[in-house]
């Protein structure tokens, strides 16, 4: 871990609910993470992670599927029945697509495949921590950038940005997740809905788009790159 890869204060001391029964994978997520400085409970068994889940004391869960005793999946309908709805990243070695919309069927809101990058997980986390109670908000606002979900239009301090569908959707993303670092593989499957990673520059190739029409030459660049991981909408608050 980088020495500068702290947390946003507001995510310091969230409490993450690790379930997983591999001890290495297991320790290198609970090192990771506190490291970052987030609160862990880790269980390794199903049955003791449902006990855990149904307290209500996680902010964010990351659950195995495969478990001894009860599977993963089983824990979080079983935590979604009893009105539990805190976000779950499900890990899982199986990656087919199948088993990934299982996955979210059965209620997890994220799904990562092994072997996994600690940065992507990391990632992935923070995006769960960050995302909006409400998603239903017609109007969005982050910095100076203002997009109406309705008549589909953005501006820039009054400057009306004229953006293609795909370049709308992607700043859409990024303006419900100011500040969060967006690797590679969270954009192709959420924008583009890809549940593979194809090697590929596509996402590089519509953010240069996108940066070219909303940071205008003079204005302050909002879209940021990050070495080696990925993007930031970088606005104050």
């Amino acid at each position: 871990m980088a020495e500068d890869d702290t947390l946003p204060p507001f995510l310091e001391g969230r409490t993450v609910l690790l379930i997983e029964d591999d001890g290495r994978i297991a320790e290198e997520i609970v090192g990771e993470l506190t490291g970052r400085g987030f609160n862990v409970h880790h269980e390794e068994t199903g049955n003791a992670g449902l006990e855990a889940a149904l307290k209500g004391e996680a902010d964010v869960m990351v659950v195995d599927r495969l478990l001894p005793g009860c599977d993963g999946l089983s824990v979080i309908e079983a935590m979604r029945q009893q009105g539990i709805r805190v976000p779950v990243l499900v890990l899982s070695a199986l990656s087919a697509v199948d088993d990934r919309v299982t996955g979210l069927k059965a209620g997890g809101d994220d799904y990562l495949t092994k072997p996994f990058a600690m940065e992507e997980l990391v990632a992935r986390i923070e995006a769960l921590l960050r995302r909006p109670d409400d998603t239903r908000n017609t109007k969005l606002r982050a910095g100076p950038l203002e997009m109406d979900l309705i008549e589909r239009r953005v501006w820039r301090d009054g400057r009306e940005v004229d953006l293609l569908p795909r370049e709308f959707r992607l700043l859409e993303y990024l303006m419900r997740r100011p500040g969060q670092v967006l690797t590679r593989s969270m954009l192709l499957e959420d924008v583009w809905q890809y549940r593979f990673i194809p090697r590929t520059n596509l996402v590089d190739v519509h953010i240069g788009k996108l940066r070219r029409k909303v940071d205008a030459p003079g204005e302050e660049p909002l879209i940021q790159s990050i070495r080696g991981t990925g993007f930031q909408l970088r606005v104050s608050d």
